[in-house]
């Protein structure tokens, strides 16, 4: 059996599915939810003056529109790249109504065939977790880097440090089994969870200078959006599109009450516990 082009295949088919649906459904409560560090990815690019920038895993492209904005100022260009076809075709449609759009592709960054050395700056705001061949993506990324361009994704950190991101689908695992169990080896939210592995992969995959640091943000959500972050995101949203309208209710109200300890009147506040992973393509020295 290929295994390689199995898992390759479950996550094209995820995020062109049910995840991905449920990403462009929940666009614009999840963009005011990670803006934080889309803020923090944009001032990382004003501050290395990049002026041709990538976004790894662009998602719906808030991040990679923001990048856009920035570089307008200085002629500079924006890419976002992402494997699935309704949240490109999101992002395609945001980039229509601003004056300096950026340009979105819908491929696999670990396959797609780059213009070698054709960005000084490469970003991702948890968009490079899902690589069934991380090294190869991450070499992949590292051609199209031009000398010395710079590498800055956040990606997360463990499944403990993280409650709030996993407390749905411990509340609802007496109630639907089938919810596959994350495994820290496989491409998912905390494939990267492990500072050696990702620091191992970068390095096998030519980058230097590679430097990964603890990150953590506060985060807000409107508790009346809680309901529908739930249903839709995560193993569990991924299982509850699956079902009828009657057993998503009932799931989704036995489920809620864990959810108790991030609710604060109108608000609901967790911290992400996150690496900040930079590195940078520096020329091959002969």
């Amino acid at each position: 059996m290929d295994t390689t082009h199995q898992a390759n295949a479950q996550q094209i088919a995820m995020w062109n599915g049910c995840a991905g649906r449920g990403w462009v459904e929940a666009q614009q409560s999840l963009d005011r939810l990670f803006e934080p560090f889309e803020n923090l990815l944009v001032a990382a690019v004003a501050a290395r003056n990049a002026q041709r920038v990538l976004d790894i895993g662009c998602g719906t492209g808030s991040t990679t529109l923001a990048v856009a904005q920035l570089l307008a100022k200085s002629n500079g260009t924006a890419v976002g790249l992402d494997i699935s076809e309704p949240m490109i075709a999101l992002a395609k449609r945001r980039a229509e109504l601003v004056s300096t759009p950026p340009r979105f592709i819908c491929a696999d960054a670990q396959t797609y065939e780059f213009e070698p050395a054709s960005f000084d700056m490469l970003v991702s705001r948890f968009g490079t977790m899902f690589f069934d061949d991380p090294v190869h993506a991450f070499a992949n990324l590292r051609r199209a880097a031009m000398p010395n361009a710079t590498l800055h994704t956040i990606v997360w950190r463990a499944t403990e440090d993280n409650p709030f991101m996993t407390a749905a689908e411990r509340a609802a695992a007496p109630f639907v089994p089938e919810i596959p169990a994350r495994r820290p080896d496989e491409p998912g939210q905390f494939a990267f969870a492990d500072r050696d592995r990702v620091y191992s992969i970068l390095e096998k995959s030519g980058w230097s200078e590679i430097d990964i640091q603890p990150l953590d943000v506060a985060c807000t959500l409107p508790e009346h959006e809680l309901d529908d972050y739930i249903s839709r995101l995560g193993p569990l949203g991924r299982v509850l599109q699956q079902v009828d309208a009657q057993k998503r209710a009932q799931i989704i109200a036995a489920v809620r009450s864990a959810f108790d300890p991030y609710v604060h009147g109108a608000e609901v506040r967790f911290t992400a516990a996150c690496w900040t992973v930079t590195a940078v393509a520096r020329p091959a020295s002969h």
